[in-house]
């Protein structure tokens, strides 16, 4: 595993030397990394949902933002950096770790890193030509509340391992789309 993430460190520093500043081009591994992130998440599941039904939630991803034509690049940009960093902000509880495997959290948590890192450049300059206002537009602020949901949920749950499915659930179904946003980036370039 060690010379897979390696490689992928490599893949990543060549990719981003060859993006040039036309525009902004994600590396061509990102959707891979987002990839990678579903099947580690996929590999941490411990118990079933269905052994659960005092814990059912429905967090109501804004999936509107997401299929949506209206959200421009720069508000896609910054969306998809507010949703990686805000699966990353919940994977860095204490409570995460002690719900899952360490060995495959601390994987999922470089690899969204990674993404993040990988994302800094585009953010930066979408920033630089409009302005500082992204983070407050209404897409990102959907994707916050969305994720902010799921804290004091795990509060109520005592943070119990059928709760910790449930957000794991979640943050699946918002990497699934986190690769769709990701692709409509690549096809805006």
């Amino acid at each position: 595993m060690a010379l897979l993430l390696s490689l992928l460190t490599v893949l990543v520093v060549l990719s981003c030397s060859l993006s040039g500043s036309v525009g902004c081009v994600l590396p061509q591994n990102h959707i891979l990394l987002s990839n990678d992130s579903l099947v580690l998440l996929s590999q941490m599941q411990r118990i079933s949902t269905w052994s659960c039904p005092n814990d059912t939630v429905d967090f109501r991803f804004p999936r509107g933002i997401i299929n949506g034509i209206q959200v421009q690049e720069a508000q896609a940009i910054s969306v998809l950096q507010g949703m990686l960093q805000h699966i990353l902000d919940l994977l860095l509880t204490d409570h995460a770790s002690s719900a899952w495997n360490t060995t495959l959290l601390n994987q999922l948590r470089m690899v969204l890193y990674q993404q993040l890192k990988n994302l800094e450049p585009c953010l930066m300059q979408e920033m630089k030509e409009q302005g500082t206002t992204l983070s407050s537009q209404g897409p990102t602020r959907a994707v916050e509340r969305y994720f902010w949901g799921m804290f004091p949920y795990l509060k109520k749950k005592k943070y119990s391992d059928c709760a910790w499915e449930f957000v794991r659930v979640a943050i699946m179904r918002s990497l699934s789309s986190v690769i769709t946003l990701q692709e409509r980036l690549s096809d805006m370039d």
